[in-house]
């Protein structure tokens, strides 16, 4: 694999520039000195911001792109061999990389790298690290997949030895990272199209455990099914393991959890078994209550003040579309946009939602991947039936051709074969049109999927 030289700048271009984690990485590079291209499908707001820090920015992926003085290509997984950019550059010779294991490198040059892996909860632990590293005045790097307003966007470059990451499993790609703190807030059946079983899943896992650097640690979710697997991964290669979680078994832990009138948890954090304090959350819903006890863990292994970490903690609202209120329609209907799109992330959301919502909980849903909704169905359809009334979008298909033989008129089925309510709607303007015919006052209505479902409600409070 080609090696990057960070103390020789020289120029870089990114295929996909315009992704969240892709412009991350180009913003990164070009605030340590070299020179950055990319290019992209469409326009967007992050090329122009790209564009106006001075990085070249060419729409639409042709051969051309590709000049003489490129030293390195960085490519996202979305490209394909047959790419004309691609093929350029493997004509030409020039070093490819893909995202993660450029990303991988990056990392290498941190002494505290912290990568945030998990099937659900990465960018709001990733969120909350990120407010408890600033509030501990460390000056981190932080690359995160969504908009952070305390850093006004998804990248911040700083000048220490600490770095924090989300790391994704698909496509293995979180292999190319040597952490010297490796997060796991839990393992679960997502990405089937790639992973195929479970096994492979938890193989997968268990993998990323063991690259964590020496002298490092393993932070795990202790409650999983699948620690025994990770301990002996971790075991293997003489790695530190700690646990965070509910139960009482779990190094650290969180008990007498409650949740306010916003549905912001609060709880008594007990380590090795001994109260230590009160913590005070403003990220929504019981679920991420453990997720900062991984949060806490990491701190506290490279000795971070509790004072800090508690400002991080209370500080931090997650990032866009983590549980968002977008705003009101007339006053009267609460709007809340989340990035929910696998049924136990779901489940969480609308089980916070319910403890907080005045009046009926409506969920306008647009289902993300053909095969997810494939692999899923029933769970899908359960875990809506939690809301009071299920409006249902056509299906994202992402990455994925079409495919006739599913589609989110079989979601609304099941969930009517378990006597609950749901309406398969479609497009949009017919979601946007029925709610705005159907609601009741202080009733609430959440976006959710990984798509573009979150315009119903921005265009709802723009009304």
């Amino acid at each position: 694999m080609y090696k990057v030289d960070f103390t020789k700048p020289c120029h870089a271009h990114f295929i996909g520039i315009g992704g969240v984690s892709m412009s991350g990485l180009a913003e990164i590079l070009n605030k340590e000195g070299f020179k950055v291209s990319g290019s992209d499908a469409s326009e967007s707001a992050t090329t122009k911001h790209l564009s106006d820090m001075g990085i070249e920015v060419k729409i639409g992926q042709v051969a051309d792109n590709i000049t003489d003085d490129i030293s390195f290509v960085v490519y996202t997984a979305a490209i394909r061999p047959e790419n004309p950019e691609f093929q350029a550059a493997v004509n030409a010779g020039i070093p490819m990389l893909t995202r993660a294991e450029f990303l991988g490198q990056i990392m290498d040059n941190y002494k505290y790298s912290i990568a945030v892996a998990g099937t659900h909860g990465k960018t709001t632990t990733t969120s909350m690290l990120a407010h408890v590293l600033l509030a501990a005045d460390t000056d981190p790097t932080i690359s995160i997949g969504g908009n952070l307003q305390i850093i006004n966007g998804n990248i911040r470059v700083g000048s220490s030895d600490y770095f924090v990451t989300e790391a994704c499993e698909y496509t293995n790609s979180y292999h190319s990272f040597k952490p010297y703190i490796s997060i796991i807030l839990n393992i679960d059946n997502d990405h089937m199209d790639f992973f195929k079983t479970m096994e492979n899943v938890v193989a997968s896992f268990s993998k990323f455990a063991t690259l964590t650097l020496p002298g490092g640690v393993v932070i795990m979710n202790g409650d999983s099914p699948y620690l025994p697997q990770i301990k002996e991964a971790a075991h293997e290669k003489n790695i530190r393991l700690i646990t965070f979680g509910l139960g009482e078994d779990n190094d650290y832990r969180a008990v007498n959890i409650t949740l306010d009138d916003f549905g912001h948890p609060s709880y008594d954090l007990y380590v090795d078994g001994k109260y230590q304090s009160t913590i005070n959350l403003a990220a929504t819903g019981q679920h991420n209550a453990a997720n900062s006890l991984a949060v806490i863990a990491a701190a506290h292994f490279i000795d971070i003040a509790d004072d800090a970490i508690k400002e991080g903690l209370k500080s931090c609202h997650s990032a866009d579309r983590r549980f968002q209120h977008v705003g009101t329609y007339k006053g009267e209907l609460e709007l809340i946009d989340d990035y929910a799109h696998h049924p136990t992330e779901i489940e969480a959301t609308l089980k916070a939602a319910k403890e907080i919502a005045k009046g009926d909980v409506w969920v306008a849903f647009q289902p993300h991947t053909y095969s997810r909704t494939k692999a899923h169905l029933k769970d899908f359809a359960r875990v809506l039936s939690i809301a009071d009334h299920v409006l249902l979008a056509d299906i994202y298909a992402a990455r994925e051709p079409f495919d006739e033989t599913i589609s989110a008129r079989d979601i609304e089925a099941e969930i009517k074969k378990l006597g609950s309510e749901a309406i398969y709607m479609g497009d949009f303007e017919s979601i946007k049109n029925y709610i705005k015919n159907n609601y009741a006052n202080n009733d609430m209505l959440i976006s959710m999927g990984a798509g573009n479902i979150n315009e119903v409600c921005k265009e709802l409070a723009s009304e």
